[in-house]
């Protein structure tokens, strides 16, 4: 394998990683503050993807799109949030993973029955296309650096709330002791809605860059999911820092192992038995990784010690 591939590679798994970590944001944000496990995350980065396909082959603009998919994703969120998941914070985990999955189905179907169940498809922006011309000779799509972009600009722009601003200290206030900060007057109810819209937001804007590199269709969320799941056990749930970290970690891991496996088990067996011994290894290497961290880290890398 040539450097050049194995470096066009390395920013695959990156690209890979940082559209994991704006999916996983919210996801661990609404895990670390609410104490609450949302399997119709994914559905809400699918309601993203959706939106942005729609106003994009409606207006011709990706911008456009992008914020289509930052509102309906949030809105979505809020609702769910006021109409259902308020009612599951003082239930045990068990009530909450059933009603979460009750709203995978309905945001599923009820998507079908609106856009049908033919997939839809986001053009990536004129301004955007063709390859980047990067030190070494590298050809690069201009799409995916983009990606990378955003992803580190949300990484930023999320510590810079979290961090920064009045909001991030009743945030992270909230998710060490909420009986406390409700007493000193916040609206716990309010913070928590605009938490869960946040998350909301993040996985929409995340279904919306897929979408221009593969289809937008029902059901887009629920691999994803797993793999953000895995990204906020493996950083520490709660941990934005944790997120960004596992998720670069998840993609580059992901991504190499898929290459670098069939081509290392090729020395040693035929052609055929390596691709399929390899590409059977590589789809367990995050799941190693995971067991690996929790064995060394049970908190995750980032994770507050109990």
């Amino acid at each position: 394998m040539s450097m050049i591939l194995l470096i066009e590679q390395v920013l695959n798994g990156l690209q890979f990683g940082v559209m994991l970590f704006v999916m996983a944001a919210g996801l661990t944000l609404v895990f670390g503050v609410m104490g609450l496990i949302n399997l119709a995350h994914g559905s809400l980065y699918m309601i993203g993807a959706f939106a942005a396909a729609t106003v994009a082959g409606m207006t011709g603009s990706f911008l456009l799109a992008l914020a289509a998919s930052l509102a309906a994703a949030a809105a979505a969120g809020a609702i769910v949030e006021v109409v259902v998941i308020r009612r599951l914070y003082a239930r045990d985990h068990l009530d909450q993973v059933l009603a979460t999955f009750a709203l995978i189905l309905i945001f599923s179907e009820g998507t079908r029955w609106l856009f049908g169940s033919f997939p839809l498809f986001l053009d990536v922006p004129d301004w955007l296309r063709g390859p980047v011309s990067l030190p070494g000779g590298i050809l690069y799509p201009a799409y995916r650096l983009a990606i990378i972009g955003v992803g580190l600009a949300v990484a930023l722009g999320l510590w810079a709330l979290i961090a920064r601003t009045r909001l991030g200290i009743r945030i992270r206030a909230g998710e060490s002791d909420r009986e406390m900060i409700a007493a000193l007057g916040v609206d716990i109810s309010k913070l928590y809605t605009l938490v869960f819209a946040l998350g909301a937001a993040l996985a929409g804007l995340a279904g919306a860059l897929v979408g221009a590199i593969q289809s937008v269709q029902v059901g887009m969320g629920e691999p994803v999911m797993i793999l953000a799941f895995v990204v906020i056990v493996i950083g520490g749930i709660g941990s934005i820092k944790g997120a960004l970290v596992a998720s670069l970690l998840v993609g580059v891991t992901d991504t190499l192992g898929g290459v670098l496996l069939p081509v290392a088990f090729a020395q040693i067996m035929q052609p055929s038995n390596a691709m399929l011994v390899g590409s059977a290894l590589a789809s367990m290497l995050i799941y190693i990784l995971m067991a690996v961290v929790l064995v060394v880290r049970p908190s995750g890398l980032y994770g507050a010690r109990a």
